[in-house]
């Protein structure tokens, strides 16, 4: 089936711009689907190994290319409303990453940028939802999330940066949310792509909403359980994540988590 109808182009439109078409929406939807793999890889793979490193870096990869190529082409398809999901979960991803990226108990310029791109977000949902209903809950989601998420990020700010367990739990709850946005989309949001079995399945719900049975488990872990050493951050040197010096984290009972 021809993708660049999504895009509203006319019949009549040049060869090149449907080819572009095309090859942009498909781009979008190899990253989402390697998005998911790569991300419930990362959620499982034990955490600071080499498996869990190379899953985290090829989701990052995989959702900053969807989710970019979703928040522009969006306003040019039926479904404007995907702008402000994609632009909500490329920032849940980039602050996310930024977090394992920079030294501990420090903060940078783009933690004083990051706060305008949710509330970028949160106006689009109002203006998208106030122009159609069926957009106020997705909207009331992104609005509520938000908010906390920006709350977090001013209070980051006057604190000049946070360490040990509040800085891997800023990291893992918004990676965790930005892989649940992902699969409910997929799961619940393109039944119309799936085998006709598929559409409407109950079954369907089971991996839309695993990635927050996942992030519940192991923020559990490591707010309440000691699961994690305050020494066990990780950061970022580059794409890839690893732990400063070149050694992966290691739990308390001698284990990575």
């Amino acid at each position: 089936m021809a993708l660049s109808p999504i895009l509203q182009l006319p019949p009549e439109s040049p060869a090149l711009a449907r080819a572009a078409a095309e090859a942009i929406l498909i781009l979008h939807i190899g990253g989402g689907g390697v998005g998911l793999v790569s991300g419930a890889a990362a959620a499982v793979f034990r955490k600071g190994g080499r498996l869990h490193r190379i899953a985290g870096n090829v989701f990052f990869v995989s959702m900053v290319t969807m989710t970019g190529i979703a928040a522009v082409v969006a306003p040019f398809t039926s479904q404007p409303f995907n702008t402000v999901a994609g632009l909500f979960t490329l920032y849940l991803v980039v602050t996310a990453w930024a977090t394992v990226r920079r030294k501990e108990g420090g903060v940078d310029r783009f933690e004083f940028i990051a706060p305008f791109i949710a509330l970028s977000a949160i106006a689009g949902g109002a203006i998208t939802a106030a122009a159609d209903s069926s957009n106020a809950p997705p909207a009331i989601f992104v609005l509520i999330i938000g908010g906390l998420a920006i709350t977090m990020d001013v209070k980051m700010i006057l604190r000049g940066g946070i360490s040990g367990e509040k800085r891997i739990t800023r990291h893992l709850w918004r990676m965790s949310l930005a892989l649940f946005i992902a699969s409910v989309s997929f799961f619940l949001g393109q039944q119309k792509i799936m085998p006709p079995a598929m559409p409407g399945a109950p079954i369907l719900f089971v991996p839309a909403f695993a990635p927050l049975g996942l992030m519940f488990y192991w923020l559990f872990r490591v707010r309440f359980t000691g699961g994690f050493r305050a020494d066990a951050v990780t950061t970022v040197r580059g794409p890839s994540v690893a732990r400063a010096g070149g050694r992966a984290p290691a739990a308390r009972d001698g284990r990575a988590c």
